[in-house]
C-alpha cells in the first residue's frame, strides 16, 4: 500500500485537518446547547405552573404610619405621652386628606 493512498482517507477521517479537540469541542458545545435548551423548558414550565398557584412567599406589605408608630409604642422606643400626640396628629391628616378628598369629589 502507497503512502498517498492513506493520506486522503486520513484527512476526511480527521475532518479536514482539525482532529479529535475540534471533534471533542463540537460534542461538548452541543451537549451544552441542548442542555440549555432542555433546562430553558423545564424553567418556563415552572414559572407557568407557579402561576396558577399561591406564591412560596407573600409579598413584604408595607406597614402604614400608624402601625409603625404602634410598633414602637410597643418596642418601648417612644414614650405615651408621644404615642399619643402623633396619633393624633397622623389620624386627624388621615381625617382631614378623606375629607378634602371627599369634598372634591361632589
Amino acid at each position: 500500500m502507497n503512502v498517498a493512498e492513506i493520506i486522503p482517507p486520513a484527512d476526511i477521517w480527521m475532518h479536514g485537518g482539525w482532529g479529535w479537540g475540534w471533534m471533542s469541542l463540537m460534542m461538548v458545545m452541543m451537549v451544552l446547547f441542548w442542555g440549555a435548551i432542555i433546562f430553558g423548558v423545564f424553567w418556563l414550565l415552572r414559572g407557568v405552573a407557579r402561576d396558577g398557584s399561591a406564591p412560596l412567599e407573600s409579598p413584604a406589605r408595607k406597614e402604614s404610619p400608624v402601625e409603625i408608630l404602634e410598633r414602637r409604642f410597643a418596642e418601648g422606643e417612644i414614650t405615651e405621652d408621644d404615642y399619643r400626640a402623633r396619633r393624633e396628629v397622623l389620624t386627624n391628616e388621615a381625617t382631614a386628606a378623606a375629607d378634602s378628598r371627599e369634598s372634591t369629589s361632589c
